[in-house]
């Protein structure tokens, strides 16, 4: 796909993948949603790849969706405009790899669901965080109402979602919206030494992992355990014997 808003970069195992629309401090429009999907089911879908990060160029990771492609939707249309990007949102949580938000600037309304779509975020210390869709008359579209609380608990997420008051990047790290916080200018640094910290682990194991998490989430909890010990079991052939042989060994696995 000839990309236009989206960079994509691939540096050794790890695609890092920048929103350029800084003239509008990188709001989603349906141009955004297309290229995402086909990001993810071409470059994304690499064999050599093993972690995806995700960042915004200038001053925001992703301020919003685009107001000005909104405004004049019907709200049939709008209500469709919402599914578009909860399905592209989802495409990221069930992809087979790791995929990493690295939070450079404002992550409101859009630009927030989209980091929690992403497995975990980092930010820098500047970041802003936030719903603001009350303030315009309108709730979130892109499946903040649901993942919102599930990240930080139902008290929390109202708070956000109500107020649509902007929380600091140490406040987001303090409620557990972000895992980790870095200096403005040590952000991508850090971002990717985690993705090649990933990179490094069982291939199978890290795909599989991710997706027993994620989908044991939402099953009551014996049967997510036992879905783990299921899928547990599979790991112990090929990737998994070799791991436990080079542990033995005291050597470095060969994947």
């Amino acid at each position: 796909m000839d990309y236009q808003i989206l960079q994509p970069s691939q540096q050794g195992p790890v695609l890092v993948v920048t929103i350029n629309r800084p003239e509008s401090l990188n709001a989603l429009n349906t141009r955004f949603f297309d290229e995402l999907d086909a990001l993810l089911s071409n470059e994304a879908m690499a064999p050599d790849l093993r972690a995806i990060v995700i960042t915004g160029s200038g001053k925001a990771f992703v301020a919003g969706a685009d107001i000005s492609e909104m405004v004049s939707k019907t709200p049939p249309e709008a209500s469709e405009f919402s599914r578009r990007g909860q399905k592209t949102f989802q495409t990221i949580v069930n992809h087979p790899i790791p995929i990493i938000a690295a939070v450079n600037g404002f992550a409101l309304g859009g630009g927030m669901e989209l980091a929690m779509a992403c497995d975990f975020r980092i930010a820098s210390n500047l970041a802003k965080f936030g719903q603001p869709e009350v303030n315009l008359g309108l709730i979130p579209g892109y499946a903040a109402t649901q993942r919102l609380s599930r990240l930080v608990g139902m008290g929390t997420a109202l708070y956000m979602l109500t107020t649509g008051e902007m929380v600091t990047a140490e406040e987001a790290l303090r409620i557990g919206l972000v895992q980790k916080l870095t200096e403005p200018d040590k952000l991508m640094e850090e971002a990717m030494r985690l993705a090649n910290m990933i990179a490094l682990k069982g291939p199978k194991a890290v795909k599989t992992v991710k997706s027993v998490t994620r989908n044991g989430y939402h099953m009551p909890f014996p049967l997510a355990c036992e879905l783990e010990a299921q899928t547990f079991g599979t790991l112990f052939v090929d990737e998994g014997i070799e791991g436990m042989t080079a542990f033995l060994e005291k050597r470095k696995p060969v994947w």
